[in-house]
């Protein structure tokens, strides 16, 4: 089977300390893939590994693309620049990439109105709210189409019905773009509305301990968290991650 990404036997050690892995991992064109895991466990040391901002101590992380710059990154703290206009910050991926302006415009413009955000272009991120600042965020990783959506814990800073609206309008888009993506999350909840599948972590080194198929099949909807089917689903992924979490707190704190 053709793998996006894959990653064998993958480690990262910051000094003395095991932080991640081994972990082995593959996603499939068009698969949306939960990671879950306590704090510390090395996710977003995960994800940056893929996204080539850190090297792995050990192991390979292979990303197969036919595009120069396949993957895109949203990041918890929105990472949008405050001295750009929204439309600038949505272009922003597109300028890097030569994009001629007036086509770079057309395809900022289309995301912001997808997004909701068409009266907000020539705005500046300081007047917007953070549900509008992470829609910024969004905006401006899929403008470039990416191959592979990177999203490191991007709704955790949201209030938790702001967190449900934007778990409810990624999940709309992706099914849509079919953009293969990896998610890292704290919310059980948001994993399972999003994912195909979820990969659960243990505490520190951070291996794949298990690994769930939400049983929802697509395209699906936010309905699904009054079934219970999500209510079961959601207690065993707890069941799985409540010793973990037990353990982590036993451990000192290193970078996630």
């Amino acid at each position: 089977m053709h793998h996006k990404l894959r990653a064998r036997e993958l480690t990262r050690t910051f000094g003395e300390t095991h932080a991640l892995g081994p972990v082995d991992l593959q996603l499939t064109p068009g698969e949306f893939v939960c990671v879950v895991g306590p704090s510390g466990c090395g996710k977003s040391t995960l994800l940056r590994i893929a996204a080539g901002l850190t090297r792995p101590s050990t192991g390979t992380l292979e990303i197969s693309t036919s595009s120069p710059r396949p993957a895109a990154m949203i990041f918890q703290d929105y990472g949008i620049y405050d001295w750009k206009t929204v439309l600038a910050n949505v272009r922003f991926g597109l300028d890097i990439q030569k994009v001629p302006r007036r086509e770079a415009n057309t395809r900022a413009r289309d995301w912001l109105a997808r997004m909701g955000l068409a009266d907000f272009a020539d705005a500046y991120p300081s007047a917007l709210s953070g549900g509008m600042r992470q829609r910024v965020a969004i905006a401006r990783a899929l403008a470039v189409e990416p191959e592979i959506l990177l999203m490191d814990e991007p709704f955790a800073a949201l209030d938790a019905q702001l967190r449900t609206i934007l778990q409810d309008e990624l999940l709309a888009l992706t099914q849509t773009t079919r953009t293969t993506t990896l998610f890292i999350t704290h919310s059980l909840e948001e994993a399972i509305v999003l994912g195909d599948r979820v990969l659960v972590m243990s505490a520190r080194p951070g291996r794949v301990i298990a690994e769930r198929r939400p049983p929802f099949a697509r395209p699906r909807t936010g309905d699904i968290r009054s079934t219970p089917e999500f209510t079961a689903l959601k207690g065993e992924l707890w069941d799985l991650l409540r010793g973990e979490v037990h353990q982590e707190q036993h451990t000192a704190a290193v970078p996630a």
